[in-house]
């Protein structure tokens, strides 16, 4: 008989083995829902300009831990698709702001309902007091992630 630690007293790094693997399913179950005609590169992308609406070029590369050119590469197979737009900015005529387009913004919103789709097919599975923990524990795990993206983010601002 195998004895199992009560869910209070679980270690993280049990907790973060298991969340590994629930994250590597998640891709598996996510890759039935196709991202075509986007690559995975090009999907970050319209992710940050949907949450960075009117970034640079600069500030996109930053974000993606890229160099400029390979990011307007990126760009502009989006803007040929029609996902993303340039617009001048106001101030510098040199500088072009980014900005996803109606098209863009329906992709994601049909891309996020397929992926949920194919989420609730396997929550449907799950007993009910199971799914309630484990949104629960989502909703607690996405605000300590949110903080320690926000923290980092302002430790790399601040130094």
């Amino acid at each position: 008989m195998t004895v199992t630690a009560s869910p209070s007293r679980r270690q993280p790094d049990e907790v973060a083995r298991v969340a590994s693997e629930a994250a590597e399913l998640l891709e598996v179950l996510w890759g039935r829902a196709s991202t075509a005609p986007v690559s995975v590169s090009q999907l970050r992308v319209l992710f940050i300009l949907e949450h960075n609406e009117g970034i640079n070029l600069r500030t996109l590369a930053d974000a993606l831990s890229s160099t400029p050119p390979s990011t307007s590469r990126l760009c502009d197979r989006l803007q040929a698709v029609g996902f993303v737009e340039r617009a001048p900015h106001s101030t510098s005529r040199r500088e072009l702001r980014l900005h996803l387009s109606s098209r863009g913004r329906a992709f994601l919103a049909d891309l996020r309902s397929r992926r949920e789709r194919e989420l609730q097919a396997v929550l449907a599975q799950m007993p009910a007091r199971k799914r309630t923990a484990l949104l629960e524990g989502l909703e607690a795990f996405c605000a300590a992630a949110a903080t320690q993206i926000h923290d980092d983010t302002a430790d790399a601002h601040s130094a």
